[in-house]
């Protein structure tokens, strides 16, 4: 089974319901079938800035950012409870709102595709 937890830091207008439902989908055609945990977050600006600074070290505005288990400095160690966690997925949702006016395409829409786009990174699938 695959658990997506979703935060929101402020009262944005999105569908959870969706998020959780598209990544799963996502995910399981992808192959990922074992019990498997995935957050994904969704922040203002200042949120995004601060994470930006703390782990790329870098002053830019990114629309998202996810944040795999296996990239963290710690030993490996393959979790007790048979639960696979997959990561965190940072999406700056005034970020999205400002590139979905620019491309003319839905918010949720790009809501989406930028979930997607993290959890590829999350699975090890990266790009230039």
């Amino acid at each position: 089974m695959i658990k997506v937890y979703v935060k929101k830091t402020s009262n944005y207008p999105v569908s959870v319901k969706e998020i959780k439902k598209n990544l799963r989908t996502l995910l399981e055609q992808r192959g990922i079938v074992s019990n498997t945990e995935v957050s994904v977050a969704l922040v203002s600006e200042k949120v995004m800035l601060d994470l930006t600074k703390k782990y790329l070290k870098d002053n830019r505005m990114h629309s998202v950012l996810s944040f795999p288990s296996s990239e963290t400095k710690k030993k490996f160690v393959f979790p007790t409870d048979g639960v696979i966690r997959l990561g965190e997925i940072a999406v700056c949702y005034p970020r999205a709102i400002e590139e979905a006016n620019k491309e003319g395409e839905l918010i949720e829409k790009k809501i989406q595709s930028l979930i997607e786009h993290g959890a590829l990174h999350l699975i090890g699938i990266h790009h230039e």
